[in-house]
């Protein structure tokens, strides 16, 4: 695109996008308009139109690193840089430090012409932020892996195309939310035999304001994607506060905005970032300031809280921690469901949002396709199908990723204190990367019926920890499920069974405490694992969550319907 590309243009090249986009949160049915194999971008020209290919993305990182990320952006003080990648490779990025006092002040002269656009204009020019991102796939997959500690694989797609994706959703929410109003209306009422009362009425969709988006360290791009596209696409500006130790990926999602805002004929400075020094945690300091108007958080519950408390001139949303929980009643697939369960814990080291933590068996066993099976079975079974799947150290690396930072590592020790191990972590090493600490899951058995197992188990231990808890029965399962859910929080539940009754009990305890439930998943399909247009990620009904990604309560507090009203 050129500055000579117009919006018009802009919204004829993305709008059969945007119907689909539309037509896909409408059936909620499998879409994605972004390839999530790598060999689809680049190459032959076959792929993704002008996108890097495996080794543009790989020179396009190098050439990152050691170097000072410039964005012109106004305020800017100094520099900054505190990343240092999982994998131990040196990232060196110099960030411009901005002096919120000039910056902000910037981003609110940037909306009005935004506002004036409308919604269909805004909403082309994020697709077409999003198709520029897109052809950078490759690149933004490195900036990922070195700052979450993601593998490489998991950074290209859930770093990639599946942020992407959620990114797109959010705007499709954001538009279809706008689009609900019309633009204007003839009102005539009828006086009898006097003459009607007839009006010219007139409705904007108006920004809250400016946005701030404070990243989270693990998932910079795929939780943040919706919040800023969100945002930008009803009319707001978008300040984006990065993790210190995952401030890459959104900077470069910063720089292509900013690019492509200018070429559209807006101000760049709709969206700018805000890289803070070390120990400085600005996020404080922005989140009650008058001008910001929209926070989006995903972190720990202690902030999140704060956020929810303190921030009161702005609409919040959060996603903090929660305990999540699998039911294991009863199977007709026992292999699967243990090949499925060591997946689950073992993808990115645990270190998602959505990843089980606590497994609750009946102490007297369950009933499988393979004959009856006792608790210590079950978990003996289950700790062989993990040591199985990360049995070669290739593929653990390719699954695990790095760990992410000291605590979760602390984490994983402390775990295996808490009650008798019925598989041990064991640490990897990753030939390519030799400073990259890699640890495989660690398996703890618990009694639930023991008071002083609760403060481990109605915990979040963040990372590759899991409790195998042992409970009197299915029943006895679903009242700590619905417990565990209403006082801690879960993003996902997860059950095995093969019992109606059952099936029933634990579907209505997560509709009545508003828990989103897989159930008897045995194939390619994890829990941990949430599709775009299709899957709703969290509830916004438990502790775990105040919103959801994405829905129409996620967007449609982003702006307000203003009315002119004058004599037809």
């Amino acid at each position: 695109m050129t500055a000579a590309l117009t919006t018009a243009q802009l919204i004829e090249k993305h709008l059969p996008t945007l119907d689909q986009a539309l037509d896909a949160i409408r059936t909620r049915a499998y879409w994605s308009p972004y390839p999530e194999h790598p060999k689809a971008y680049g190459g032959d020209g076959q792929g993704v139109p002008g996108s890097l290919d495996a080794a543009g993305g790989q020179a396009a990182f190098d050439a990152l690193r050691g170097k000072r990320f410039e964005l012109d952006q106004p305020g800017t003080d100094g520099w900054t840089g505190t990343e240092v990648s999982p994998y131990g490779l040196e990232l060196g990025v110099e960030y411009p430090h901005a002096d919120i006092d000039v910056l902000l002040p910037a981003l609110r002269a940037a909306m009005p012409e935004w506002r004036k656009a409308g919604a269909r204009a805004r909403a082309a020019v994020c697709l077409e932020i999003l198709a520029r991102i897109n052809a950078r796939t490759h690149e933004i997959a490195h900036t990922v892996m070195h700052t979450s500690g993601q593998a490489f694989m998991m950074a290209f797609q859930a770093g990639g195309p599946h942020a992407q994706d959620r990114g797109l959703e959010a705007v499709a929410y954001a538009y279809a939310a706008q689009a609900a109003v019309p633009g204007s209306a003839e009102w005539v009422k009828p006086q009898g035999k006097r003459d009607p009362l007839a009006l010219t009425k007139e409705f904007t969709a108006v920004p809250r304001g400016v946005s701030l988006l404070i990243g989270c360290n693990t998932f910079p791009t795929w939780n943040g994607y919706p919040g800023l596209f969100a945002s930008l696409a009803t009319g707001n500006a978008v300040l984006v506060k990065p993790h210190p130790r995952a401030v890459l990926p959104l900077a470069l999602t910063v720089r292509i905005a900013r690019e492509v805002l200018s070429e559209a004929g807006f101000s760049p400075d709709l969206v700018a970032l805000a890289a803070e020094r070390q120990d400085e945690g600005i996020a404080k300091a922005l989140a009650v300031r008058p001008e910001i108007r929209i926070i989006d958080y995903t972190g720990s519950t202690a902030f999140g809280d704060w956020l929810e408390a303190n921030a009161r001139q702005a609409e919040v949303f959060t996603e903090k921690a929660g305990v999540n929980t699998v039911v294991v009643d009863s199977t007709d697939d026992y292999k699967g469901m243990l090949s499925n369960l060591a997946f689950s814990l073992s993808l990115y080291s645990g270190q998602m949002c959505t990843t089980p933590q606590n497994l609750l068996i009946p102490r007297e066993g369950i009933a499988t396709d393979a004959g009856h099976k006792s608790y210590d079975e079950v978990v003996s079974d289950l700790a062989t199908a993990v040591d199985k799947l990360l049995g070669d150290d290739a593929r653990a690396n390719a699954l695990l990723g790095a760990i992410v930072n000291d605590q979760v590592k602390a984490r994983i020790d402390a775990a295996a204190q808490l009650g008798e191990v019925a598989l041990a972590s064991r640490s990897v090493a990753n030939p390519d990367f030799p400073g990259a600490t890699v640890r495989t899951p660690v398996i703890v058995k618990l009694d639930g019926a023991k008071p002083d197992a609760e403060a481990a188990y109605l915990s979040e231990c963040f990372g590759p920890v899991a409790f195998a808890v042992a409970v009197d029965s299915a029943a006895d399962a679903v009242e700590l499920l619905r417990r565990t859910v209403r006082e801690k929080g879960a993003m996902t539940v997860g059950a095995y069974t093969t019992s109606a009754e059952v099936e029933q009990l634990i579907e209505e305890a997560c509709l009545e405490e508003c828990a989103q439930l897989s159930l008897n998943l045995t194939g390619g399909v994890y829990v941990n694992q949430t599709a775009a247009f299709s899957d709703f990620h969290g509830s916004g009904g438990n502790p775990a969550a105040n919103a959801v990604l994405c829905d129409g309560a996620f967007v449609a507090n982003r702006f307000r319907t203003v009315e002119v009203r004058r004599p037809a």
